[in-house]
């Protein structure tokens, strides 16, 4: 087991994975900007150390400065977190270049299955089924016409690097398909630094359904069930829960088959995800593959009982996974919401500032995971995920009546979140009866902010 590890990044998963490490009696590295000086993750590490300015670029996306700290502090290793560098292959190979384990998958297969295209057609080479699309990147906007008159629209154009729903652009009809294309295509130039991009068939309304695997470096490959994140805005996720009431044991057996076979082709090691899109006829394609921990692992732990961060430092040090397929049973239902700090009444603008009272709720199966505390502020430099409340109970309904009311204990003064709206998604009938897709927030969000939040109160 590693002696020490440096942490690359912040707020709540920083202290997710400091958790983990105290658990392991493993020592702890915290970086921070010089806006971080005070946060919750500098507090509870072993040991802190500043590595730049308050934005990002200087700090943690700083990697010389980073591995600089990690070395001079005597870490055997390196864990990124989601975000920042979790997914940049030149940092994993910076750092085994500097003999600092990388607790993730090697720089290689970070390339390999970061960009999109190249990961497509890996899989459609292993008969993982993938969208209908091309068979590699499209050179222009002619080529893309001509493709799309092939699969028929509505399409989708899509950066072959990055994520988060950026270097995407939908194109419904031929007459704007040149225009849509140049605008993916620099929008992923100027985000990811990489204009190359693909195009697929859009699956109407699908569900998003990801599948958590774990790989060692022993052969071992599993997988620890689904996640539905179809409730999201912008392809940017809010809910999450496990497991999906669009799966059947039949079709979850299938795809997570296909998950394996995916991270099998991929020589994945560490945890990761597959994610496939279902289309209302129950057709299931791959889509993509997140090569890090997930913003939303915690539902899977809640349901497995299996501890997603410390298997990811476990397989790093060379051990071999704790258990087999056969041992992972899924008992009981779990649920996620991500309090961001955005007003939904305001087009979800960030909302940085100081936080006043604070309280989060407890009881039986319920988790927050956050690095808030009462008093600290907000930055306006980073992401504005402020707290991830989960609830794990025997049944579906059960979970959403224990979510309720963990939402109604929930306190966050200083700044508006989408606690509310989360709250509002509780009560609306097609969440209710688990009859939602991917389009639900965008058909209903007139409906949902209509309703009046203080009748929680």
């Amino acid at each position: 087991m590693f002696k020490r590890i440096l942490i690359a990044n912040r707020g709540e998963i920083a202290v997710r994975i400091l958790r983990a490490c105290r658990e392991l009696e493993v020592e702890t590295v915290a970086v921070y900007s010089t806006a971080d000086a005070g946060a919750l993750h500098v507090q509870f590490a072993t040991q802190a150390v500043c590595v730049g300015p308050a934005r990002a670029a200087g700090s943690y996306l700083n990697q010389e400065a980073l591995i600089t700290a990690a070395l001079a502090a005597g870490c055997d290793a390196i864990h990124p977190g989601y975000g920042f560098l979790s997914e940049n292959p030149a940092f994993a190979d910076l750092c085994e270049a500097n003999g600092l384990k990388f607790i993730g998958p090697s720089g290689a297969v970070i390339r390999q299955m970061g960009n999109k295209a190249a990961a497509r057609a890996l899989m459609q080479r292993h008969g993982v089924p993938v969208v209908p699309g091309s068979d590699g990147p499209v050179p222009d906007a002619k080529t893309a016409a001509a493709l799309a008159e092939q699969i028929g629209y509505p399409v989708l154009v899509k950066a072959s690097a990055g994520g988060g729903g950026r270097g995407m652009r939908r194109v419904d009809r031929p007459e704007d398909l040149p225009a849509l294309f140049d605008a993916a295509r620099s929008e992923a130039e100027a985000c990811f630094g990489d204009g190359e991009v693909y195009i697929e068939k859009l699956i109407l309304n699908p569900r998003h359904i990801e599948f958590q695997i774990l790989a060692d470096g022993h052969g071992n490959v599993i997988h620890l069930g689904e996640r539905d994140c179809s409730i999201q805005r912008r392809n940017q996720k809010l809910m999450e829960e496990t497991p999906s009431k669009a799966l059947d044991a039949d079709l979850r057996a299938r795809m997570g088959a296909a998950a394996v076979a995916a991270a099998r082709a991929a020589g994945y090691r560490n945890a990761g995800t597959i994610e496939f899109v279902l289309s209302a006829e129950g057709e299931f394609y791959f889509i993509e593959m997140n090569t890090r921990i997930q913003v939303e692992h915690p539902i899977t732990e809640c349901v497995t009982g299996v501890d997603l961060v410390r298997e990811q430092i476990r397989i790093a040090a060379g051990l071999p996974l704790q258990a087999a397929q056969e041992d992972i049973v899924q008992s009981g239902h779990a649920i996620e919401c991500r309090i961001n700090a955005e007003d939904p009444r305001n087009g979800f603008q960030p909302c940085p500032g100081k936080i006043g009272f604070l309280h989060f709720p407890g009881g039986p199966g319920v988790r927050v995971d956050s690095a808030l505390f009462s008093g600290c502020t907000l930055s306006p430099y980073y992401d504005s995920l402020c707290a991830k409340l989960i609830v794990h109970a025997p049944t579906r309904l059960e979970a959403l009546r224990k979510l309720r009311r963990a939402l109604e204990e929930l306190v966050i003064e200083g700044c508006p979140t989408t606690a509310d709206l989360c709250y509002l998604i509780c009560y609306h009938p097609d969440f209710m009866m688990g009859r939602y897709d991917t389009s639900f927030l965008e058909r209903h969000m007139e409906e949902l902010l209509a309703w009046d939040p203080d009748a929680r109160k």
